[in-house]
């Protein structure tokens, strides 16, 4: 009997493997294949803004030789739809809260399909202006809606992935815009831009038609009281069916439901359509949503106050001033160009959650730095040398190239990625349209006035300055924004409301949560341990 104790005694092995077991780190769940296709159906919308960018670029040299425009005009040609877009953006968040992100989506489409139309048949530049103004108004809901859309349906172990996804539709257009110019140059000048410019109606029909095939998101629906919809997309958007039970009890703390309300529809305080929210962003922030908004505004500012757009939309003239003559290669320059901003937007989308928004933004930013500081100097060697120097002509080209690999890397989808997914549910949708405001208004200042400020402080001065803005950039995003990366959507806030002193509260939550861990994980020990003795007694 003896020996049978003993034996007895080691029965509980497999107990002791289990309880092992749970602790093993989890293994990384497979890409969710649903949530994928709703992320590219959804970013595709921004396709439309990168085709107007890119394309606009070489069509403004044949309008100004058709039209006769002044520099002036140009500016405000290829620069205003930046602003008119804050329009659209200004509107997307309260048309999103009231008929649904799918169907604002929708909208983007259609506008944008009707501002195409108009400026392809444009007969004189005020018409050609009519129509740019349309356009803003498709582009900027295109720009607030998709990034939202895309961070509320996809589950927080590849939210960085599918939430770049707009800024990767974004080059794909911009290429695709620089390759419709070298196509159509062959042809009359008079027809050449037109084509150029209403071949974009094209594609925001088929977007339309294709986004009603996507379900709706499912914060929107626990807002509208839909619970069961939710619960369904939740289930299909989910790495696992723990993880949707988990996303739906958050999405409905956040929404002030009770965790045991689990009717397929109840009544939510009409808050959902946008009621009371611009007080509590603007005029009665908690500290947490103080800092939140803080951090959108900046990295949207940021983004482009740091030249991106100088750059993308006038790559022509920039690549004249570095010396090269001819039509054909300046246009054959800037499609190098496209193809550099998307490669590396792809690169960036598979970098982000591996990595980090921080490392990469920082990283991203440091290299901008040294590219346009570069630029600027070789700009100024050309700027003041009499004869063609080959190799500050290829250190141009090479600085322009490596600009625009750096942003895309980083700075480009990050921020889209960050700021639609910091804002708590309540406040996601005008919070998002107030970062894209400030996006749309940086740009629109850039780029209205970038030819200006290159003829008041030379080509190179111009580069010297967004330099300095991008190292302003840097000391204020490693200064203020914590790292987001794995956490969900309604765990946010507890990084945010202490500015410069984020790392302090990370480190004490990180402490609490060990803690917590601690006292279970003995729990479980123990209980482990008791089940082990009583089972040797028994024996």
């Amino acid at each position: 009997m003896a020996g049978v104790n003993a034996d007895s005694s080691t029965q509980p092995a497999p107990i002791s493997n289990k309880t092992i077991a749970d602790f093993d780190p989890p293994k990384k769940p497979k890409r969710n294949k649903f949530a994928l296709a709703c992320a590219i159906l959804a970013s595709m919308t921004s396709i439309l803004l990168g085709y107007d960018i890119g394309v606009m670029s070489g069509a403004a040299i044949y309008i100004k030789d058709e039209f006769r425009l002044s520099d002036l005009q140009v500016e405000i040609l290829v620069g205003t739809l930046n602003l008119y877009s804050l329009v659209g953006s200004a509107a997307a968040g309260r048309t999103s809260d009231w008929i649904g992100r799918r169907y604002t989506i929708v909208v983007a489409g259609a506008i944008f399909f009707v501002g195409a139309l108009l400026m392809g048949f444009a007969t004189s530049y005020a018409f050609l202006m009519v129509g740019r103004f349309v356009a803003g108004i498709g582009v900027g809901y295109a720009l607030m809606i998709a990034p939202v859309y895309t961070a509320e349906v996809s589950p927080a172990s590849s939210r960085g992935f599918l939430t770049s996804f707009p800024e990767v539709f974004i080059n794909a257009g911009i290429l695709l815009g620089y390759v419709s110019n070298f196509a159509f140059s062959k042809l009359p000048t008079h027809l050449g831009w037109r084509f150029m410019l209403g071949v974009g109606a094209v594609p925001s029909v088929i977007l339309a038609v294709i986004v009603l095939a996507m379900p709706e998101s499912p914060r929107w629906l626990v807002l509208q009281g839909r619970l069961g919809d939710a619960k369904r997309v939740l289930d299909r958007t989910s790495d696992s069916m723990e993880e949707s039970q988990a996303r739906l009890a958050d999405i409905k703390q956040a929404a002030g439901i009770p965790q045991d309300c689990n009717d397929d529809v109840v009544q939510v305080q009409r808050q959902s359509h946008g009621e009371g929210v611009w007080r509590e962003l603007l005029l009665h922030p908690t500290p947490s949503v103080r800092h939140i908004l803080v951090c959108a505004i900046g990295i949207h500012f940021f983004q482009q106050a740091s030249g991106i757009d100088a750059v993308v939309l006038y790559s022509p003239r920039i690549f004249e001033k570095a010396g090269i003559r001819s039509d054909n290669d300046k246009l054959l320059a800037t499609v190098a160009v496209g193809f550099v901003k998307t490669i590396f937007i792809l690169v960036a989308t598979f970098l982000l959650d591996r990595i980090g928004r921080r490392p990469l933004l920082l990283s991203s930013v440091a290299g901008m730095i040294f590219s346009l500081a570069t630029l600027g100097f070789s700009l100024t060697v050309i700027d003041h040398s009499h004869e063609k120097l080959t190799w500050a002509v290829a250190l141009c080209i090479a600085m322009i190239l490596a600009y625009v690999a750096f942003f895309s890397i980083g700075m480009g989808p990050i921020t889209w990625v960050y700021s639609s997914e910091i804002f708590p549910l309540r406040l996601r949708a005008q919070g998002a349209s107030m970062g894209v405001a400030v996006n749309r208004v940086t740009s629109g200042v850039i780029s209205t006035t970038f030819i200006s400020l290159y003829k008041g402080i030379t080509i190179g001065g111009a580069f010297f300055l967004f330099a300095a803005i991008a190292s302003v950039a840097w000391t204020f995003f490693f200064t203020c924004l914590p790292e987001t990366q794995g956490r969900t959507l309604e765990d946010m806030e507890v990084l945010f409301g202490h500015f410069i002193k984020w790392r302090s509260a990370a480190k004490d939550e990180k402490l609490n949560k060990a803690e917590f861990h601690g006292e279970t994980n003995g729990q479980i020990q123990m209980g482990t341990a008791t089940s082990v003795a009583n089972n040797t007694n028994t024996a």
